[in-house]
């Protein structure tokens, strides 16, 4: 592969905010795709404000999910913005991206219905929150109450304790990893047929696919599952233990990880014994072997367990802090975290351009061995209208 912009040449118009819909435009941006974020100019995406801390003009977290794009604005309830946007769709987009309400872009003429008879090669992917079908089409969602609503959180913390939820927005971002998986797809097929078509995807479905492993456990035994904590239904042990310093997670995911896993603990009887011999037995017996293992373990400072357990090849990690895993030499080599470019509009030393300076994750993906480089930050409200709507934004004219 010649190039790790392997998308360069694609048009994608975004109507996206919050993360899902960002989420993978911004991965789209980064293969080279050319992807254009629309925002209301009455102060644009929310994610704007979600903060401290800002860089740039803008929340670190509305930069983290939206690098690399070109950015316009256009106020839907005018018809005159709106026909330009309607314009630019049919004109150059190959891929019409968006997470607005159910039903919002049918009210503005910009239906998948309407587009897609105008221009059959189009890709039209709206990411949903419950999905087209169904009493709950309509309703509105968020990454935590999918968490909550999809049964996530009833697996996660511990038994006797309040439900967590999962600490990023993994239903967000994992739906934006659907809809990139869907277009990509689409892609194929019109690189066929020449016709593009609907990709639908949502929160809701996502978070039921996170949930494929307990949904077909409960129907085959019809057992709710019940918490473990860092630990799981299925293995024993595979969960997390206090050392005298810290935590670490060990995983002795079959019979004979754990047979060295007991040598290496220096307690190799336990591997002999018929409530742990096997690892149904350990399912069986988990409470009264996590409670050995915990004694064992919290004698010992992590870096005496480091040795023994690398030692004898047991699946083991610490349990890092964000502080740790931004120092950590594995991350440092792989190149995932990735500079910014200053804006050269910024005058050096500048209070502007000391807030442009930040870091940000790159694509968990490299081709020929070079990883898709930072080459923009997230635009500014309405920066590119000029060069894609033809004329001045209404709030350029309000101003």
């Amino acid at each position: 592969m010649s190039s790790c912009h392997p998308l360069s040449g694609l048009f994608v118009v975004e109507v996206g905010h919050s993360i899902a819909a960002p989420y993978a435009g911004m991965i789209l941006a980064e293969l080279g795709a050319e992807v254009v974020k629309v925002e209301n100019p009455k102060g644009g995406d929310a994610a704007r404000l979600w903060g401290p801390p800002f860089s740039a003009g803008a929340s670190t977290c509305f930069q983290a999910f939206n690098r690399g794009k070109r950015g316009i604005t256009a106020d839907l309830s005018n018809a005159e913005e709106r026909a330009r946007l309607h314009a630019l769709i049919r004109d150059r987009a190959d891929v019409l991206l968006h997470n607005l309400k159910f039903g919002a872009l049918d009210r503005f003429g910009l239906s998948a219905e309407t587009l897609l008879a105008e221009k059959p090669a189009l890709i039209y992917c709206p990411v949903g929150a419950f999905g087209t079908k169904g009493p709950l089409r309509e309703r509105p969602g968020y990454d935590p109450m999918m968490q909550a609503y999809g049964g996530l959180m009833s697996l996660l913390g511990e038994e006797g304790r309040p439900p967590v939820r999962v600490g990023v927005s993994i239903i967000d971002i994992a739906t934006g990893l659907w809809a990139v998986i869907g277009i990509l797809a689409a892609l194929q097929e019109r690189g066929r047929t020449g016709k593009g078509g609907l990709v639908d995807v949502s929160l809701y479905e996502t978070t039921l696919a996170w949930m494929t492993l307990p949904i077909t456990t409960y129907l085959a035994n019809r057992e709710i599952p019940k918490r473990h904590g860092s630990a799981i239904e299925q293995i024993v042990p595979y969960q997390a233990f206090a050392a005298a310093d810290g935590f670490m997670m060990v995983a002795a995911g079959n019979d004979n990880l754990f047979r060295r896993l007991a040598a290496a603990i220096g307690r190799p009887s336990l591997a002999d014994d018929p409530k742990f011999r096997t690892n149904p037995d350990r399912v069986v017996n988990r409470n009264a072997l996590v409670a050995i293992l915990s004694d064992v373990f919290v004698t010992e400072p992590l870096r005496v367990w480091a040795q023994k357990l690398e030692r004898a090849q047991i699946p083991y990690s610490p349990i890092q802090n964000v502080a740790e895993v931004v120092a950590d030499a594995q991350a440092c080599a792989l190149g995932m975290i990735q500079d910014a470019v200053p804006s050269p509009e910024l005058v050096e030393g500048s209070k502007e351009a000391q807030q442009t300076a930040l870091s940000l994750m790159g694509l968990p993906l490299s081709f020929d061995g070079v990883r898709p480089p930072l080459e923009k930050l997230a635009p500014t409200l309405g920066e590119d209208n000029a060069d894609f709507l033809g004329e001045e934004s209404a709030q350029e004219r309000r101003d």
